[in-house]
């Protein structure tokens, strides 16, 4: 019997160097963003979360909530900001994400804009006319609830399906008489346009909306300590804008850094970020939100959808892809 000889020493160092630099590299990560006026973009300007983890993240920016679930679902993203529509059709399709983080109780952010001289004075006389929103977005369902609310057959209406810059540009060439959407936008538009209505004046009917940050389930529980981490950086980030924000002005490096993300002019934000309301870690908790609201409204929205022809079925149960495990862990810590 031959025996098969050991590697030389140097061969053998050199497999246990590379083994090593293997298990050295830094963990990755990919986010998807919006444009969204939110603090959290203060925490992307300071690098800090890459400093704390150790991570390496790709800030990715997508056009809509739409787009952030379908590269979430090719397996491109792992963590992403969408609203409580795309995120209420991504649990009906069964997709593997977990609701742990709300970024924003939308309210006054996002509205329903007629260009002057439309002949656009409410709901009833978009019939016939042509109105863009990112479909599958927060402002989409708006639109359709707000349709639906005022007896208006959103088939006698020509909705078009175009992302924000798609619809800064279509208003610019004077393409579109209405627009459903959010800053940085919603501000370019309302220069020359008048508002019929907005998220909060809709929600307060009965169909409220939120963006959220949702992450792959698998992934979020073999990265428990980074999502954990985003977390206490997302409510400091948060904290920071409630008991500051008053302050900030487009000079403040807090303001630059929104508009820069968010692509924005800085005049704006201060104005724009005010319409938005951030929970709290003990509100987020709470039975408004991830406590037991939020996996409410997904349900209520996901019905709607399916109305609608959205989506083909309606989940059961919507707690299933909310988490509060991340931001009990956060607070315990």
């Amino acid at each position: 019997m031959k025996l098969t000889p050991s590697l030389p020493r140097w061969l053998a160092a050199a497999a246990l160097i590379a083994s090593s630099a293997v298990f050295a590299q830094p963990k990755e990560v990919t986010f998807a963003y919006q444009d969204m006026l939110v603090p959290l973009r203060t925490l992307i300007e300071s690098g800090e979360l890459e400093k704390s983890t150790g991570y390496k993240i790709n800030w990715r920016q997508f056009g809509g909530g739409g787009d952030v679930i379908r590269a979430m679902a090719s397996g491109d993203v792992q963590i992403g900001e969408a609203g409580s529509s795309p995120i209420a059709a991504a649990a009906s399709q069964g997709q593997d994400i977990k609701l742990f983080w709300i970024l924003d109780d939308i309210g006054d952010a996002e509205g329903l804009i007629a260009r002057n001289g439309s002949g656009i004075n409410g709901w009833k006389d978009l019939k016939g006319k042509k109105v863009a929103t990112p479909f599958v977005s927060t402002s989409h369902y708006q639109l359709l609830v707000g349709l639906k609310l005022e007896g208006v057959d959103a088939k006698d209406v020509n909705v078009v399906n175009l992302r924000p810059p798609e619809i800064a540009a279509a208003w610019e060439r004077g393409d579109i008489d209405a627009a459903f959407i959010w800053d940085p936008v919603l501000s370019r538009i309302k220069a020359n346009g008048h508002a019929i209505a907005t998220s909060a004046s809709i929600g307060k009917k009965g169909y409220p909306t939120f963006d959220g940050l949702v992450v792959n389930a698998k992934w979020a529980a073999a990265n428990e300590g980074f999502v954990v981490a985003l977390v206490k950086a997302l409510a400091r980030a948060d904290e920071d804008y409630r008991k500051n924000g008053a302050k900030w002005t487009a000079e403040t490096p807090q303001i630059k850094a929104i508009a820069k993300w968010s692509k924005a002019d800085a005049k704006d934000v201060p104005a724009a970020i005010a319409l938005y309301g951030f929970p709290t870690v003990q509100e987020q908790l709470s039975a408004t939100w991830l406590g037991g609201g939020a996996a409410q409204a997904l349900a209520k929205t996901a019905v709607f959808l399916k109305e609608q022809g959205r989506v083909q079925e309606v989940k059961a149960d919507y707690g299933a892809y909310v988490s509060t495990q991340y931001v009990r862990k956060a607070q315990g810590n």
